[in-house]
């Protein structure tokens, strides 16, 4: 049909609309005029992320409450966004969502902060950052849809090749995209989905022309794709069987090289913003914790609750927010999908098996963060509930209990003492919200304790991630190392075809000459059930039951051995071609995917010693300083005290130069938090890196870095804490 017939049917097709709605009164609504079918709905509701389908109530319930328009550009580059990431929102409810939730949060964080706190700065901090947070939600949609690029793009050399391993046996366009669709995961699957549905629902007349208005959302992101594409279709044109092969072959050649191109520019670009982000999330603000206990005792307003909005709040979110940026450049990659997400069940195997009973790791992790914390923060409770009473190490070394002398908590102070079990003390202050009263727990026993506290927070996340990934991880760590070899035992096959030999027998030859490898173990599952169950090929490999990939899921093996299963019926040596050209397939992505992590590899090395070493033991080693200050402080504090009282001359408001200082329990609070904050943000940014859109990989190194970089901060405190402590001591007792 040329372009002159297709206008005049489309002018047909638009008279009759314009005459039916007349006649019917069917004028659309221009916010309802992006509808889409039940089935759709359902289709895209079960597909989609969560958090997207929240985003996407949130908008429809705001731009009900206070409608918002933004300006034309904006509101075309909102539609584009929307359209990108599939969201069923207007670009009112997204600029409406912008402004709501900003009011809220200034407006309920503003009043309880006055009525419950009676905080001024905390009044401010709330109106500041529901200020700060209006532009970055504004610019959500392009966020969700850069993210959706970043997953989709991650698939695209995949994508490639399903439709060239499709199409070389099959040269039908539409039926490779649906293979490709049912092969691939999200968000690409549901992208290639959405072009056969608009087909389908005659938004457009054909596959191709569907699939070229999808190519160009990608024309200013990843053009390597769009040219591997359009290979492909020119094939479709080919007279000549040689030139429509070549043209496949050129298709996927391109994606890998333009993809090593992209990423080898990515790798050098990338070392700058690794070093910001290094100095400005991690080394400034840990060496800024050290001045923090001389900034809190000699300005008494600064209080625990401005350091923990600081660097438990602020800083995590900026280092959050560079790590996503650097994620946005990231080019094409190889991402790897999570298997359990599509199988029910390796599904149960991110639960832990009771006796059969799977138990969801959540509630494990619960016991033990509230355990772990109780013991944590039990210095607190135990002052709650005998405040008159303390224990307190001599300088003779014995351990004695003591207690105050009046019925009120007043703090418990003893002459004899080296070092106290909780140290609860009257304030200096005189002015300010601490004025005559007391504070704590400033104790070698309370700081001790306190230890528990980041444990608790580290070890409840990293086992829940634990649990949820070891079991998958394993399986899909096998079914890598047969993807590695699966090439060569392709290759094999299809030598068996190619002599002519029944798929029936050659599964259990090559088997045969592949002893001991993941791959044989692969084909003698075959071979069993075929020779022993008296399964077809197609059922040795694909039956639910027994078939072989129920041991080994992977999409790369189960779209081979479809391809095989298809071409088999088109006879032996078609079959042996498809799959010596799979296997060449597989070996150069494999190849390119491997120069691709050596471009990577300083980076991602970099990254992983700051998750596992450095920012643990910096940490570890400030949290002991900061003991030792407070205790050297508190102890000249009530020594000059005491010498004031007897002398009465000289020493005059010395004492309260000093302050109270920060209680290092709170401030293990402070810095346990953000370790354990960052610990989680450089891993994610790290996976991201280095695998893509990864989410079992990603769960499984957080079980990994938490536990075992909290375990090594919380150690190392526990070391320098004693050690300083004591050195502290004995300073104080030769000074005094």
């Amino acid at each position: 049909m040329n372009s002159t017939s297709k206008d005049e049917v489309k002018k047909l097709m638009e008279e009759f609309q314009a005459k039916i709605e007349q006649e019917l009164g069917s004028k659309k609504d221009p916010e309802t005029e992006r509808t889409f079918s039940r089935e759709y709905k359902e289709f895209k509701k079960e597909i989609m992320p969560a958090h997207l389908n929240a985003y996407e109530k949130a908008c429809n319930i705001s731009s009900r409450i206070l409608k918002v328009k933004p300006d034309p550009k904006q509101a075309k580059e909102f539609e584009e966004a929307i359209k990108v990431c599939h969201l069923n929102i207007t670009p009112e409810g997204a600029a409406s969502f912008a402004i709501i939730l900003p009011l809220l949060i200034g407006l309920i964080g503003g009043l309880l902060s006055y009525l419950l706190m009676d905080s001024l700065f905390l009044v401010l901090f709330f109106i500041i950052i529901a200020a700060i947070l209006i532009n970055p939600l504004g610019k959500l949609p392009y966020f969700f849809a850069n993210s959706w690029r970043l997953q989709g793009s991650n698939q695209m050399v995949l994508c490639i090749f399903y439709l060239v391993t499709y199409m070389r046996h099959t040269s039908n366009l539409e039926l490779a995209i649906e293979f490709a669709s049912d092969h691939l995961s999200p968000p690409l699957s549901l992208d290639l989905k959405k072009v056969l549905w608009d087909v389908e629902t005659e938004e457009y007349d054909t596959v191709k022309e569907s699939m070229d208005q999808y190519l160009e959302t990608w024309r200013k992101y990843n053009s390597e794709f769009i040219d591997a594409f359009h290979l492909i279709e020119s094939s479709l044109y080919e007279p000549s069987e040689a030139r429509r092969i070549e043209l496949l072959d050129k298709s996927l050649d391109v994606i890998l090289s333009e993809t090593y191109e992209k990423m080898l520019h990515y790798a050098h670009d990338l070392k700058n913003p690794i070093e910001m982000l290094h100095m400005l999330g991690v080394i400034l603000p840990i060496l800024g914790l050290v001045i923090l206990p001389l900034v809190v005792s000699f300005m008494p307003n600064v209080r625990p609750i401005h350091l923990f909005l600081l660097y438990d709040v602020l800083i995590p979110l900026g280092v959050f927010y560079l790590g996503k940026m650097i994620l946005s450049n990231r080019p094409t990659g190889y991402g790897n999908n999570d298997i359990s997400e599509y199988d029910p069940e390796l599904k149960k195997l991110k639960n832990i098996n009771v006796g059969g009973i799977y138990i969801n790791p959540i509630y494990l992790s619960i016991a033990v963060f509230l355990i772990l914390l109780i013991i944590g923060i039990s210095p607190i409770l135990i002052h709650k509930v005998d405040c008159n009473s303390d224990l307190i190490i001599t300088k003779k070394l014995e351990i004695k209990t003591i207690y105050s002398d009046t019925v009120e908590c007043d703090g418990v102070q003893s002459n004899e003492a080296s070092f106290y079990f909780l140290e609860y003390k009257m304030s200096s202050a005189e002015d300010g919200p601490l004025s005559g009263k007391e504070t704590g727990p400033f104790g070698l026993g309370a700081s001790l304790l306190s230890i528990f506290i980041p444990l608790s927070f580290g070890i409840a996340f990293g086992l829940y991630f634990k649990f949820r990934s070891n079991n998958v991880i394993k399986i899909r760590e096998n079914a890598k190392k047969l993807e590695q070899e699966f090439a060569n035992a392709l290759f094999q096959l299809g030598n068996r075809l190619g002599d002519g030999m029944p798929a029936e027998i050659a599964f259990g030859k090559v088997a045969a000459v592949m002893e001991d490898s993941v791959s044989a173990k692969f084909f003698k599952v075959v071979s069993s059930n075929i020779s022993n169950l008296g399964m077809s090929v197609k059922n040795a490999i694909f039956n639910a039951k027994y078939g072989a990939l129920k041991y080994f899921p992977s999409n790369v093996i189960e779209s081979s051995m479809k391809v095989l299963v298809q071409s088999i019926k088109k006879g032996p040596l078609i079959a042996a071609q498809s799959i010596m050209n799979i296997s060449r397939y597989i070996k150069e992505i494999h190849n390119v995917d491997e120069r691709l992590k050596d471009l990577l590899s300083e980076t991602i090395t970099s990254m992983k010693s700051q998750i596992s070493f450095m920012t643990p033991v910096i940490a570890g080693i400030v949290i002991g300083i900061t003991s030792m200050i407070s205790t050297i402080l508190s102890k000249l504090s009530v020594a000059l005290t005491q010498t004031k009282d007897q002398t009465d001359a000289g020493i005059g408001s010395i004492p309260q130069i000093f302050g109270d200082g920060i209680p290092t329990l709170y401030f293990q609070i402070i810095v346990g938090l953000y370790v354990v904050e960052i610990i989680y943000i450089l891993t994610v940014i790290a996976n991201g890196i280095e695998n893509g859109n990864d989410k079992l990989g990603e769960r499984y190194e957080l079980g990994k870095n938490l536990i075992k970089s909290t375990v090594l901060f919380c150690a190392l405190s526990l070391a320098v804490i004693l050690m300083f402590n004591l050195l502290a001591g004995k300073i104080i007792d030769t000074t005094l």
